[in-house]
């Protein structure tokens, strides 16, 4: 009669037990749907997994408390990686190369931009010490986080298959150092220079005209332009000002992870920062090109800060008028060293 009470009373006794913890029942129902899984699916582990990724479950064992601390295994992470080592870097370098590539078959096509008259001797102050400085600054910091940054997203793919672990991984740890203390400097370099320039970059009537006729590069007319043509004040607002903050913003979200942002917030802060650093470098190199080998003279004019008058007249028509008029900033420039007119005389004749 006892035995039989019991045997009876002990299953109600038990329900009534899980029904006053049923956090205890979910689990124990748990433990037996996953006993009964190993034994008909051996090795398949979906429900621990699926509790892991909830991130509030037995398997949380960390004492370290923080934004997402509790989450050892994050799914998103998982996309982020397919779209930064996908389509990032598939069109990313595609977009690389091809600008590599056409900038290199338009100068075998056109070369250098040359003085269509002999220089006058007579030299103009195109960039002040500061306007110098600012430039220069800017751009060996990009140039350091171009090369970094190119390291970081396709030096496995074409660095470590030539050169190996051990090289690749010494460069690995110097591109991280130098991308992560040179960004911030980048940032304050970028907003000084639009600080310095933004009031010369202004859009003007005259500039939809150079827009028409692409500045003469390919019909060879000379299209008259203030201080600064339409070109380069696209690259001034699109590359450095645009691109430049996005990738400093982006760029400090992930230098900086212990702001408590998520890791969501940090994977698409990862590609933004990619696109725009691949769009900037792009954009850049056009710029390069054109401040260097592709025109005659422009290098020594940031470098030195003088152009001569005809470079200033056939390249700045309306900036040098108003220099002649004298109501631009800039000013004819006396007294400049021998050596510097030299270094100029050259540069023209090369």
């Amino acid at each position: 009669m006892t035995r039989s009470f019991a045997s009876h009373c002990l299953p109600l006794v038990m329900l009534l037990f899980l029904g006053m913890f049923p956090q205890l029942a979910a689990s124990t129902d748990s433990a037996q749907e996953q006993l009964q899984r190993q034994s008909t699916q051996p090795g398949n582990n979906a429900p621990v997994w699926r509790e892991v990724r909830k991130g509030e479950s037995p398997y949380q064992t960390t004492q370290v408390r923080g934004v997402e601390t509790n989450i050892l295994v994050q799914p998103g992470g998982e996309t982020w990686r397919r779209i930064r080592n996908g389509p990032i870097t598939l069109y990313g370098g595609a977009l690389l190369i091809a600008i590599v590539l056409l900038i290199f078959a338009f100068y075998r096509w056109k070369g250098a931009l040359k003085l269509r008259d002999k220089p006058t001797g007579r030299l103009i102050e195109r960039f002040s010490d500061w306007e110098r400085l600012v430039h220069w600054s800017t751009a060996i910091s990009f140039v350091i986080l171009a090369v970094s940054g190119i390291v970081m997203l396709f030096g496995k793919y074409v660095i470590l298959p030539m050169f190996g672990y051990t090289l690749f991984s010494w460069l690995a740890v110097i591109r991280k150092n130098l991308h992560n203390f040179v960004g911030p400097l980048f940032m304050f370099c970028t907003l000084a220079m639009f600080v310095t320039f933004a009031r010369d970059n202004v859009w003007r009537k005259i500039d939809f005209n150079w827009v028409a006729q692409a500045g003469g590069l390919l019909n060879g007319k000379h299209v008259p332009s203030g201080r600064f043509n339409a070109g380069e004040k696209a690259w001034f607002w699109f590359g450095v000002t645009m691109l430049g903050l996005v990738s400093s913003a982006s760029g400090l979200v992930l230098d900086f992870p212990n702001f408590e942002q998520t890791r969501f917030v940090m994977q698409w802060a990862n590609v933004a920062h990619a696109v725009s650093a691949v769009l900037f470098i792009g954009v850049a190199l056009t710029h390069i090109y054109i401040g260097t080998i592709g025109t005659e003279a422009a290098y020594e004019s940031m470098r030195l800060g003088l152009v001569d008058e005809m470079w200033a007249k056939e390249h700045h028509e309306l900036w040098y008028e108003e220099v002649k008029a004298g109501k631009a900033r800039q000013h004819f420039a006396d007294n400049v060293p021998a050596e510097v007119k030299a270094q100029l005389t050259q540069a023209i004749k090369a």
